[in-house]
C-alpha cells in the first residue's frame, strides 16, 4: 500500500483514546484526518500537532456529533475510520444527562456511519464502545460464568438505574451494528473497561478522575474497577483494522482491582504523595459487575500484550505530573 493510500479518519481525536490512536497511526505511516469540535482551540489540538509526523500527515477537521453531514469531508478518500468520539460526563451542571449523553452518542454514531456509507474506499470502520455495553445485563453473575463478546447490556436495566453512560454506549453500539449490516459496512467494535495510562491531552478525562481524586483525599470509596491501559486500547483498534480476520467485538479488560489494592501499589510507587488510609464506603453494586471472569481468547488473537497495571499506574501519575494536572 502506497503512502497516498494510507489515509484514515479518527473522530474525537483530542480525547484520551483518540489522541493515542492518532499518535500510533502517525507512527505507522498513516495520514490521519482528525476530527475535533474546535480546531482553533489550543487545548484540543496543540498536543496533536506536536506529535511526530503531524506536520506531514495530520489534517484537522471540525465536526460535531449532532450535525448531520459534518463528518463527510473528514472520511472522504479514507480506507479506514476510527470512531472514538462519544460524550462522557458526570456533571451536575448538565441538566439532562440522558438526552445530552445518550442522544449525542446514538445520533453521532449514525452520522459518522452515514458518512462512511458514501465512501467506497473505506475498508473497515472501528468504533470505540465499552464494557458498559457488555456488562449491565441486570442478571446475577454465577461464580462459574465467563463473560465474552456475546454479552450485551440491557437498555431497560441501564435506564432503570439511570446509568446514562452505559445506556449511551449500549444503544450507540446497537444502532451501529444494525446500520453496518444494512449498508454493507465492515465494522469492528472495541469494548474496553476502565482506561488508565498517561494522557497526551492537557486535561483530566472521566477515566482518570478516580485516580486523580485519590491524591490528597481524606477517605476513599473501595470500589472495584477493571483497568486497561490506554495504549493497549489504541493498539487494539489499529490491529483490529489491519488484521483481515478481525470481526465483531473485542473486550479489553484487566483483573478486578479494588481501590484499596490500587492505593497499595500507588503508596509503594509514590511515598511522597498523600493517599487516603481510611475507607468510607464499600460499593457492592459496582463489585457485582466487575468481579467476574472475562474471556481473553478473542482479544489475544489480535496479538495484544497487555501492560501490567503497576506500569500503567506509574505512567499515569508520571504523565499527569508532566502535564501539571496534579494539584500536588
Amino acid at each position: 500500500m502506497s503512502e497516498a493510500e494510507k489515509v484514515v479518519c479518527v473522530t474525537g481525536a483530542s480525547g484520551f483514546i483518540g489522541s493515542w490512536l492518532v499518535n500510533f497511526l502517525l507512527q505507522r505511516g498513516y495520514t490521519v484526518n482528525a476530527t475535533v469540535r474546535d480546531p482553533n482551540d489550543p487545548k484540543k489540538v496543540e498536543h496533536l500537532v506536536e506529535l511526530d509526523g503531524a506536520n506531514e500527515r495530520l489534517r484537522l477537521f471540525k465536526a460535531e456529533l449532532m450535525d448531520e453531514g459534518s463528518f463527510d469531508s473528514a472520511v472522504e478518500g479514507c480506507i479506514g475510520v476510527f470512531h472514538a468520539a462519544s460524550p462522557c460526563f458526570y456533571s451536575s451542571a448538565v441538566k439532562d444527562q440522558q438526552a445530552e449523553m445518550v442522544e449525542a452518542a446514538v445520533k453521532g454514531t449514525l452520522n459518522v456511519l452515514r458518512a462512511c456509507a458514501k465512501v467506497a474506499s473505506i475498508k473497515r470502520v472501528i468504533i470505540t464502545s465499552s464494557l458498559a455495553a457488555v456488562m449491565s445485563t441486570g442478571e446475577p453473575l454465577a461464580d462459574n460464568v465467563v463473560v465474552d463478546e456475546t454479552w450485551f447490556s440491557d437498555p431497560g436495566f441501564c435506564q432503570e438505574l439511570k446509568h446514562w453512560y452505559s445506556l449511551s454506549k449500549t444503544l450507540a453500539e446497537k444502532v451501529a451494528w444494525e446500520f453496518s449490516e444494512e449498508n454493507g459496512i465492515d465494522m469492528v467494535s472495541i469494548n474496553p473497561g476502565m482506561v488508565s495510562g498517561p494522557p497526551l491531552q492537557p486535561t483530566v478525562g472521566i477515566s482518570l478522575e478516580p485516580i486523580v481524586k485519590l491524591i490528597g483525599a481524606e477517605t476513599f470509596t473501595d470500589a472495584t474497577f477493571r483497568w486497561v491501559d490506554v495504549r493497549d486500547v489504541a493498539i487494539a483498534h489499529i490491529l483490529a483494522f489491519e488484521s483481515p480476520s478481525a470481526h465483531g467485538r473485542y473486550c479489553l479488560d484487566g483483573k478486578p482491582m479494588k481501590s484499596s489494592q490500587v492505593l497499595k501499589i500507588l503508596r509503594e510507587l509514590y511515598p511522597d504523595l498523600n493517599f487516603p488510609e481510611r475507607c468510607s464506603v464499600k460499593t457492592r453494586l459496582l463489585s457485582v459487575y466487575t468481579e467476574y471472569e472475562l474471556s481473553e481468547e478473542k482479544v489475544k488473537s489480535l496479538g495484544i500484550i497487555f501492560t501490567p497495571l503497576e506500569v500503567s499506574l506509574k505512567d499515569t501519575i508520571d504523565g499527569l505530573r508532566e502535564k501539571n494536572l496534579l494539584s500536588v
